[in-house]
């Protein structure tokens, strides 16, 4: 599995404990290194916060931006609009064979082989075939 940059921020949150319990039952995980820069490069990120991301980050297996995952994100945005970070996230599960955990399945749902999982439902949709 592949978890999405809003998992990972929802994760730690307390309102949402059954996130962090999803991650915990769902181990091994993985992230794009895409993850890493939206979660901890964000501007007002409070010292707490941060500890926990960056404890999270270091028992995740991180994927690389590679080269083959730059040009396949770079099919999907010739396909549909949508922001860098989606893009390489998407393209970072689809190269990798793992399924995408997000809370934004909208964003997603159009790519074909691409299999999507919210953790808030609780409910897979299914590659396209």
């Amino acid at each position: 599995m592949l978890f999405d940059s809003n998992i990972v921020i929802y994760s730690a949150k307390s309102q949402y404990a059954h996130i962090k319990d999803f991650i915990l039952d769902h181990h091994p995980i993985s992230v794009s290194a895409i993850s890493y820069l939206e979660v901890l490069g964000y501007h007002s990120l409070d010292v707490q916060s941060q500890h926990y991301f960056e404890v999270f980050f270091q028992n995740v297996s991180m994927l690389p931006v590679s080269e083959k995952v730059i040009k396949k994100a770079s099919v999907l945005r010739q396909h549909k609009k949508m922001s860098l970070g989606d893009a390489i996230i998407a393209a970072t599960a689809l190269v990798h064979g793992l399924t995408l955990v997000t809370h934004n399945v909208k964003d997603f749902e159009w790519i074909d082989d691409l299999s999507v999982l919210d953790p808030f439902d609780q409910q897979e949709s299914e590659p396209t075939p």
